[in-house]
């Protein structure tokens, strides 16, 4: 080949391999881009979580009192009655009778009174008179006084024996609610011991027994007495759930707390007493129990999607000087709704990343744009 052709096309070639290399170049991609979000200040108040189980305000169990054949059950088991209410009724026949001769003997009692009386009266006029002996006058008197005897033992019987009818029908003592009846009509009851008929449970209202540990104990203490208040604070509102409730429906108010601590556990018993009008709530059941505390004018929250967790502790990403992003522990209080409350570590004014941060990574850069209007749970919810 001509020589003076070769030399410009091997230029050629070399310049176009020099473009091809230029194309080729790598380039780095740009920050991965986040929201971020300021975390939002508003009014908390501060709660404190406890559990416990509730009890019937008042238990009963229905005994006979007196012997007898149950003769009848007047309620259905289960079934919700009122004080007063007829429940069981036992054999009445004998206890009618020895009524009826309590009464007999009484009024024989008082008849023989009135004669011990009028005769007396008749002696002691006679003596006056010279006309009977101080020996019939102090035998009359002593008749007299033995027969008033005899009518208060009389009196006596007849009130035990109207008291014994009276325990031959079993009432309702308070409004309440019946369990199963124990023993069934035409079985003799009441013989060596009292015969348990039945237990009745007043749950309206119903009480809730819980625990509070020493710690919280002696924080809500000082809280109180930083604000002159002391004693149990029998207005304390208390909110109450249970295991197949969201959040604490139920309302109520603390009504005792024990005197001293439990050794063993470092707690203090307490207890809270709320309305049950539809019989909701039962005897035994696990619940939740939450108690207002005070309120937080500036509290910061974050949603809890932004929220991470490691060894460390909880920890938010935020974005810091030229956009680089930082781990930042954080200390968690209480929940509202989707957002958590942050006790410590993080400022009004950070910019805590609320989506995207699975491309956030810390000591990197990023690309933050605001959050929409809103706040943060808008941002997390538009995120989601």
């Amino acid at each position: 080949m001509n020589r003076r052709l070769a030399l410009p096309l091997l230029l050629t070639a070399l310049l176009a391999a020099c473009k091809d290399e230029q194309r080729n170049a790598y380039v780095a991609p740009p920050p991965p881009p986040v929201t971020v979000a300021a975390p939002e200040v508003r009014t908390v108040t501060d709660y404190i979580e406890l559990t416990g189980t509730t009890q019937a305000i008042a238990t009963v169990d229905l005994v006979a009192r007196v012997q007898g054949f149950l003769d009848q059950v007047h309620f259905q088991d289960g079934a919700s009655v009122k004080k007063g209410d007829l429940l069981f009724t036992i054999q009445q026949n004998t206890y009618q009778a020895q009524l009826q001769q309590a009464q007999s003997q009484l009024e024989s009692m008082q008849a023989q009174l009135l004669h011990a009386e009028t005769e007396f009266d008749r002696y002691s006029g006679l003596f006056k008179q010279k006309a009977a002996s101080a020996v019939d006058v102090d035998t009359w008197r002593a008749n007299r006084d033995q027969a008033q005897a005899g009518v208060l033992g009389a009196q006596a019987q007849l009130e035990i024996a109207q008291i014994n009818l009276g325990y031959t029908t079993v009432t309702a003592p308070f409004d309440g609610r019946m369990g199963r009846h124990l023993i069934d009509a035409g079985n003799l009851v009441g013989t060596d011991s009292q015969t348990k008929l039945a237990q009745i449970n007043q749950i309206d209202p119903i009480y809730a027994y819980f625990t509070i540990n020493e710690r919280d104990l002696l924080r809500i203490r000082a809280e109180r007495a930083k604000a002159g208040q002391t004693g149990v604070p029998t207005d304390q509102v208390l909110e109450l759930g249970v295991a197949n409730e969201d959040g604490f429906p139920h309302q109520g108010k603390l009504d005792f707390a024990a005197i001293t601590l439990t050794a063993g556990t470092g707690t203090l018993e307490l207890r809270g007493i709320f309305p049950n009008p539809n019989y909701e709530l039962l005897p035994g059941l696990f619940t939740r129990i939450r108690a207002p505390l005070n309120e937080r004018p500036d509290a910061l929250l974050v949603p809890q999607t932004a929220i991470g967790r490691d060894q460390a502790g909880a920890y938010v990403l935020t974005v810091g000087a030229e956009d680089v992003v930082q781990r930042t522990g954080i200390q968690l209080g209480q929940t509202v709704g989707t957002l958590q409350v942050v006790d410590s570590g993080l400022k009004a004014d950070d910019r805590v990343i609320v989506d995207g941060l699975v491309r956030a990574v810390p000591g990197r850069k990023v690309t933050p744009r605001e959050a929409p209007a809103g706040g943060p749970a808008k941002a997390a919810a538009q995120a989601g």
